[in-house]
């Protein structure tokens, strides 16, 4: 279990099938600060987002990071699922219970598998949220056919069944640190079962048939060298948001010769600025004092 971080509460939030979810709070200067939920990739956990929580919290905002279901310090067999909506119900119990603290809808920052459930939770309009920023969102991933065919096969008959998902943190950054300390996280694991594929899978579809109803800002930011997920699958929804009346609340920005964890990357510094200027293009930024994020 990962030590304690500084200025957090951290405590479980228990789903009604009796998963406990692992929380951690940021507390703002002012009980008026805006809220924003980070939610993490598949195999990982949130303790991996302290810096970005960090960023955040600097701005002014109250931030609040969780462990998805079979992942980090909540319960569940790691990396399966009872069923295609478990994760977006935990997510709308997370946001519920962060509402009690906010002035009004928090935003979301989500990443990879973190940032497909966050789509398809604000179109499918879950909860209250006020704008979103996805990075390296997974809304498509390269499987062969086999893959696919073995996925449906164990899907029917064996869905539980973690199998290794292959992503060894090779690929997820240029800076080797990145890499080592991925690889070498006790929190980190390697388990995808055909129920949580098959969870993602239903939720691609959902994004793809809903992207156009857009309901709120968003800012996708896009890894084009990514070999983690399919950055086609985000130009394609771009192209499909470009194409509706809800063109208006998105912003793209595609990172040439990026690797998948756009934040952790060398560069990294560049993505955080464009972060810092959209929500002041967006009137998203606190307006209450920040306070120290170290």
């Amino acid at each position: 279990m990962s030590a304690h971080v500084e200025h957090t509460e951290e405590f479980f939030l228990e789903v009604a099938d009796g998963t406990s979810l692992f929380v951690r709070d940021w507390s703002a200067k002012s009980n008026k600060a805006p809220g924003i939920l980070i939610m993490h990739g598949l195999g990982e956990h949130s303790g991996r987002y302290i810096h970005i929580a960090r960023f955040f919290l600097g701005l002014g905002f109250r931030v609040r990071s969780f462990d998805q279901r079979g992942h980090g310090q909540s319960s569940g067999r790691r990396g399966v699922v009872p069923d295609d909506e478990a994760i977006l119900r935990d997510t709308r119990l997370v946001i519920n219970d962060f509402l009690k603290q906010l002035p009004d809808a928090p935003m979301i920052f989500a990443h990879s598998m973190g940032g497909l459930f966050a789509t398809h939770f604000v179109l499918q309009g879950l909860a209250p949220v006020k704008a979103f920023i996805l990075s390296s969102p997974a809304f498509s991933v390269k499987t062969s056919t086999f893959q696919k065919i073995l996925f449906k096969f164990s899907r029917a008959l064996i869905p539980y069944l973690g199998v290794a998902h292959g992503t060894n943190g090779r690929y997820l950054s240029h800076d080797s640190e990145v890499v080592a300390a991925y690889q070498n996280d006790p929190l980190v694991h390697s388990r995808i079962s055909a129920s949580l594929f098959g969870s993602m899978l239903s939720s691609m579809s959902y994004v793809k048939a809903h992207i156009q109803e857009l309901p709120i800002p968003l800012l996708l930011l896009v890894a084009d060298a990514d070999v983690v997920v399919n950055p086609r699958g985000a130009k394609a929804l771009v192209q499909q948001i470009e194409n509706s009346e809800h063109a208006k609340f998105l912003s793209a920005i595609f990172y040439p010769g990026f690797y998948h964890e756009i934040f952790n990357e060398l560069e990294a510094l560049r993505a955080f600025d464009d972060v810092r200027t959209w929500l002041e293009q967006k009137n998203l930024m606190p307006e209450t004092p920040a306070i120290s994020a170290t």
